[in-house]
């Protein structure tokens, strides 16, 4: 027995224990090493697992338990509030009977009198008396009714103010575990918007000098637009960073904005006419400028850069896509002299209307959009060079609401309380409803309906689920009626701080369910589309309430 032990455990320590590495080749080696850092992968991942299996019991069953308690307060604040309600009823009934009773007395005492005296001056003084009496004793009955009629009014209010509370501690406890349950994208977008404001603020300086005497577009600070710079992203990961340059026309220039109307319903579409202005006034000043409308052709050839006209233009409208090419071009050469590019790598991306360009620095990335536009009058409605629809035109520039949809929302942040989650909202609908026929605009559009007609005090944490099943009716109501207004077009109840030219608000708004008039099968496919949402939206809640 005991040599078998001995074998057991000689046989035993040969497996456990590792040989010595000389006496295994190198690709075994190699081999056990990746399968044990195979194996304390899955161990991570397994640790992992069971680390969030555990935390989802546990606030599953805190939820239960406050679910429990919530519901048996409510039902001792119901059996409460009916004993209450008897209790008073008892008592009002007692006083009613006990003024009955006093008038009745004071009757027969009355009646007694009246019998006893023979003078019919002091009858008529009794009589008095006896009337007097008995009215205030239905006086005081009347009085003491209408005190326990308020005294039930005011307990009645104080449940109804107890419920309400209960109510939102409810909601709280909803909107908490929702908010920690739903993942949400984890990038730092007021860091990365910071950054990005310092880089614009870097190029606008140096724009400023290089074009400081030229021809070419002059190029104010850019403006942040889109989602990351309203404080939501529908992506996870490669979130685009998207500003707009306002440009004014160079010296000797202006710009003339007109409306084409040509073949467009729901895009207002411009063409930005360059036009050159007398500048012998200027001239005469001392100012090296020669007047490109009165001096010879030959003379500006021979002294003085090429206008506007001659590089950007296509005929006498700025061409968009010239345009893009040029400021490409800028920001590649002014990039080694700003201090970002010690540190940062730029890449170009492929864009015709735009410029679009990607910086890293080994660890993280940003990818920026940079769009030109030329702002209406003093307003937030610029057009820019972003293409609304398939082949838009060189000249055309769209009209773009990017600037007074990020006022808006800025307007409703400065009114929200602390811990309002109307962005949540909007970005935990653009992030479901990825790969459908509802656009992110579209529910942006969609959810800025909504804030504007529900008050900013809604759309805290206890109403948290409140608002995504009001966003979800809405988006039906407008499938269903295959009309989703645009939210700045034809909108006269803005906000007096979103500057808008006069012919905005009153124009004909844009139906962004067009299509869902038109097309049938579009319909179809929405409503499909529409019901696999909802069927998603309950299964998420379902799953994280369960």
């Amino acid at each position: 027995m005991n040599s078998v032990v001995f074998l057991f455990m000689l046989l035993k320590s040969l497996t456990l224990y590792p040989q010595p590495v000389g006496d295994w080749d190198e690709e075994a080696r190699r081999r056990m090493e990746l399968r044990a850092q195979q194996l304390e992968h899955e161990r991570l991942l397994l640790e992992q697992e069971v680390e969030r299996l555990i935390r989802k019991s546990e606030t599953q069953q805190y939820l239960q338990l406050v679910t429990v308690a919530v519901l048996l307060v409510l039902v001792l604040l119901l059996w409460f509030m009916g004993w209450e309600r008897s209790l008073r009823r008892e008592r009002n009934e007692e006083a009613n009977e006990e003024g009955v009773r006093n008038r009745d007395a004071n009757g027969e005492e009355a009646v007694g009198n009246e019998e006893g005296n023979a003078n019919w001056e002091e009858d008529n003084n009794d009589d008095g008396n006896v009337q007097q009496v008995g009215n205030a004793a239905a006086n005081e009955a009347d009085h003491g009714g209408n005190e326990a009629v308020n005294e039930d009014t005011a307990v009645e209010n104080n449940y109804e103010d107890l419920i309400r509370e209960v109510e939102d501690l409810f909601g709280e406890i909803i909107g908490a575990v929702l908010m920690e349950r739903i993942q949400w994208p984890v990038q730092d977008l007021q860091r990365g918007c910071e950054w990005i404001t310092d880089l614009m603020d870097k190029y606008a300086t140096f724009f400023g000098r290089v074009l400081s005497n030229s021809f070419y577009p002059v190029l104010q600070r850019a403006i942040g637009v889109g989602s990351a710079f309203e404080g939501w992203s529908p992506r996870e990961q490669d979130v685009v960073y998207r500003v707009l340059v306002p440009m004014t026309p160079p010296r000797g220039h202006s710009f003339h904005l007109e409306l084409d109307t040509a073949g467009h319903t729901q895009v207002r579409n411009f063409r930005v006419r360059v036009q050159l202005e007398c500048t012998c006034t200027r001239e005469q000043q001392g100012d090296n400028m020669l007047c490109f409308l009165h001096h010879p052709k030959e003379e500006l050839r021979r002294n003085q850069d090429p206008s506007l006209l001659d590089t950007l233009c296509t005929g006498s409208y700025l061409d968009v896509q010239k345009t893009a090419r040029w400021f490409c071009q800028l920001v590649r050469a002014i990039w080694p002299a700003l201090p970002q590019s010690h540190s940062w790598h730029l890449t170009l991306l492929p864009s015709r209307r735009s410029c679009q360009f990607k910086v890293t620095d080994g660890d993280e990335s940003f990818r920026i959009e940079m769009l030109l536009g030329v702002r209406r009058g003093d307003s937030d409605i610029f057009v820019s060079s972003q293409p609304r629809e398939a082949h838009t035109p060189n000249t055309t520039w769209p009209e773009t609401y990017d600037v007074a949809e990020t006022q808006f929302l800025k307007h409703v942040a400065s009114q929200a309380p602390p811990d309002s989650l109307h962005l949540h909202c909007l970005q935990f609908f653009t992030r479901l409803q990825l790969g459908f026929c509802f656009s992110t605009y579209a529910i942006k559009t969609l959810v800025m309906h909504l804030l504007a007609e529900t008050p900013v005090a809604l759309w805290c944490r206890r109403h948290f689920l409140e608002r995504l099943l009001q966003i979800r009716d809405g988006l039906f109501l407008c499938v269903r009626a295959k009309r989703l207004n645009h939210f700045i077009v034809g909108n006269e109840r803005l906000p007096r701080d979103i500057r808008v030219p006069p012919d905005v608000p009153t124009a004909t708004t844009h139906n962004l369910f067009h299509r869902l008039a038109q097309d049938s099968d579009a319909y179809s496919q929405a409503v499909l589309e529409y019901w696999v949402l909802k069927k998603w939206l309950k299964e998420l809640i379902e799953t994280n309430l369960g």
